[in-house]
């Protein structure tokens, strides 16, 4: 009896060994659910947008993600998070131009090489910051904005939503493009700025595109430009720094990233489904409703390629204005 019990045991271990072997062979996604690593915090902008493809590449790739926010460090420990999972489709990560462009210059003890130790799967959107004044500042259009700060140089503040944020690097290129003098005061987030905005206590800011929307359509904001390198879907009447003379070729963006052995394979089918997504119309309204640009449809070496040429855009204005983070 002893002896048949211990064959039970025996035959139970390996079905169960062997079912269990079978189910790790499962050819990728169909082992497991996708831990989706978002490195910001929940209930913010990019945390729900980060939900949303999430959602949508699960339904396209059959597969359940599994939103895991991971924030803190400006976007570090969510990407390296990432950089340190298993290169085997179920671990990606969601993340945005400061957390890679600007902590790769900001953060040089970071424990990772955002070009070395991420894969760039597909970029999602693209957009950027918008230059803005209160009705009280007496400018109108950008060229009114530079003749007036020029004639008053270091009489005008401006705020961002951060010391090295995207708004910052952008104004610190027009300084030294055109000439101009203003300091620079840094916010904590976006909608301490727009308090000050409102409140009278500042007259300039670089802003995201989406959270003043209400406070230019009451006119309490004017916008004059934006930071990206195309219009956003809901200022069309308002220039990118580009068209305005000035040399600004970096977006503000979203991306889905993989650890850099991911394989090609399954790299490629994520990148495919993402495209097919972004030409979806729900997900366009959804862009619209955020205020980016129109869908960037790139494969994962222009996403790449982006990046690096973002890396040495925004190295070359941080070089030439000192900035630093403390």
């Amino acid at each position: 009896m002893k002896i048949q019990r211990i064959a039970q045991g025996v035959f139970i271990a390996a079905a169960w060994l062997a079912a269990s072997a079978a189910h790790s062979a499962e050819p990728w996604p169909k082992a497991r659910p996708i831990q989706f690593i978002v490195a910001a915090s929940p209930g913010g902008g990019g945390d729900s947008f980060a939900r949303v493809i999430a959602d949508k590449l699960g339904k396209a790739i059959g597969q359940t993600l599994i939103v895991e926010n991971k924030a803190g460090a400006n976007g570090m420990i969510g990407n390296d998070a990432v950089v340190r999972a298993a290169p085997d489709g179920y671990t990606l990560g969601f993340s945005y131009a400061g957390a890679l462009v600007g902590n790769k210059w900001f953060n040089p003890k970071m424990p990772h090489d955002v070009q070395k130790d991420l894969l760039p799967i597909a970029q999602v959107s693209r957009g950027g910051g918008i230059l803005v004044v209160t009705p009280s500042f007496p400018a109108r259009t950008f060229a009114e904005f530079v003749k007036e700060v020029k004639a008053h140089p270091d009489k005008y503040n401006y705020g961002s939503w951060g010391q090295g944020s995207g708004g910052h690097i952008a104004m610190e290129a027009i300084k030294q493009q055109t000439g101009i003098a203003l300091q620079h005061v840094p916010y904590k987030g976006v909608q301490p700025t727009l308090i000050d905005l409102k409140g009278g206590r500042l007259q300039v800011a670089f802003v995201d595109s989406n959270s003043p929307q209400p406070m230019i359509a009451a006119g309490d904001l004017i916008p004059l430009a934006i930071s990206g390198t195309r219009r956003t879907l809901l200022n069309k009447d308002v220039p990118t720094l580009n068209e305005l003379g000035l040399q600004y070729n970096s977006d503000a963006w979203y991306g889905l990233f993989g650890p850099a052995k991911l394989p090609p394979e399954i790299a490629l089918q994520l990148n495919t489904a993402i495209n097919q997504i972004l030409k979806d119309p729900e997900m366009l309204e959804q862009l619209a409703r955020m205020n980016t640009s129109d869908p960037p449809i790139k494969t994962s070496e222009e996403f790449r390629q982006t990046i690096a040429s973002d890396i040495e855009n925004w190295g070359q204005i941080i070089k030439a204005a000192n900035i630093q983070i403390e």
